[in-house]
């Protein structure tokens, strides 16, 4: 039986929930460490952060131990030490701050962050395989770090949080682990754009954009990580699990579009129901900008970031597809500045709101996902059905989620 007399409890702060890690796992960075990093060591750890290659020969085939291991090396030797209790928060004009404390997310992002350190302390903390354990709980370290990120930065701009709901140990940690890592990859493609067009419009200041694009590139190699140990998962599950653990990937994405139908109701630490907007990496470009962006244009826009983002990465690794293939798909039948609400409109349909378009979004993935594992192939099922309708990527890079 597992000991849990260290694991990190719920509701544990940053700190706690950090020392325990540390105390259980003593492999994984040490604050001490971090906290001794001076700005140019912090400024070569971030382009190590973008750019890695392994030095292993020949392909890196999921379920193979040169695969598991460079991925683990991969997550390791990335790894940024940047300090969020150093941040030097810039100080905000009234109009800035108020289009910052107005943003609909604020609550919903520290709880997703609280969720996501937690599930994926449990799920790697039931792994054997000791490359991918090593990976998910310094991913699990590094979500802890982005929930202090955001708690020092709602204090320090005195943005009001409802009290945050009592967190608790996912009974099937593998589901948990995929809902987060899932939400990620999706929310991350809309999320690399969103950034860009804010840094572009210059709606927020440049000192606060460079201070999150750590966070922002942390995420890219954290979605990277899932869709690898995703590849990974299902090249060493016995056949005879394979068919239950996709018809579970096929729940998840059911669940995930649920969970994203218009504004979805929940309860405070106080037992207060409140709305929280699951759709805002969807709908926010109003949020984060001052320009009238068309559906299209933000398309192009988080294609163009995703690409960038991942390109410093080994290719021989896989990508998450799902978001990616979608955005293609929508943006062939938008003429250039069409919105989803006037291409309806124009078949003769009714408008449609952005939250329902994101409802849209996650179904229609639901629908390329099983495409996708219906096409089977004797190396890369999802490789060989993009490159059969024209989605190719180049390099030889694989985008298999």
């Amino acid at each position: 039986m597992t000991d849990r007399s260290r694991f990190p409890a719920p509701d544990d702060t940053v700190e706690d929930f950090r020392r325990r890690l540390e105390e259980r796992y003593p492999d994984l960075p040490r604050a001490e460490d971090i906290a001794s990093a001076n700005p140019g060591e912090l400024a070569d750890a971030d382009d190590r952060a973008r750019h890695w290659t392994s030095d292993a020969p020949g392909p890196l085939r999921p379920g193979t131990p040169e695969h598991s291991q460079a991925v683990a090396r991969m997550f390791r030797e990335t790894f940024n030490p940047y300090r969020p209790s150093v941040i030097d928060w810039p100080n905000l004009d009234a109009a800035t701050l108020k289009r910052i404390t107005s943003l609909p997310i604020w609550d919903i992002a520290v709880e997703t962050e609280g969720k996501a350190r937690l599930r994926m302390a449990a799920y790697a903390d039931r792994l054997t395989d000791p490359a991918m354990k090593d990976a998910i709980l310094r991913n699990a370290w590094e979500e802890n770090r982005h929930k202090e990120v955001l708690t020092r930065l709602v204090e320090a701009y005195g943005i009001p949080l409802a009290k945050e709901p009592p967190y608790v140990v996912p009974h099937d940690a593998e589901w948990a682990y995929m809902v987060t890592g899932f939400s990620e990859c999706v929310d991350s493609f809309f999320a690399f754009g969103l950034f860009d067009l804010a840094r572009r419009s210059a709606f927020f200041p440049q000192e606060l954009i460079e201070t999150f694009e750590p966070v922002m590139q942390e995420e890219c190699r954290h979605i990277l990580l899932f869709a690898n140990w995703l590849a990974w998962h299902r090249a060493t599950l016995p056949v005879w699990q394979r068919p239950w653990f996709e018809l579970k990937v096929i729940a998840v994405w059911v669940f995930l579009a649920y969970e994203r139908i218009g504004m979805v109701r929940s309860m405070d630490g106080e037992g207060n129901i409140r709305e929280q907007d699951n759709n805002f990496t969807v709908s926010g470009v109003k949020d984060v900008a001052s320009v009238d962006l068309a559906l299209p244009e933000l398309l192009d826009l988080c294609l163009a970031e995703n690409e960038r983002r991942f390109a410093g990465y080994d290719a021989r690794l896989k990508r998450p597809w799902e978001a990616p293939l979608l955005a293609r798909a929508i943006r062939g039948v938008l003429r250039k500045g069409q919105s989803v609400s006037t291409w309806v409109a124009s078949k003769g349909g009714a408008a449609i709101s952005p939250e329902t378009g994101g409802v849209v979004l996650l179904l229609t993935t639901i629908g390329c996902a099983l495409w996708a594992r219906r096409s089977k192939g004797s190396r890369s099922p999802n490789t060989r059905a993009l490159r059969r309708n024209g989605f190719s990527r180049g390099g030889g890079r694989q985008w298999s989620i």
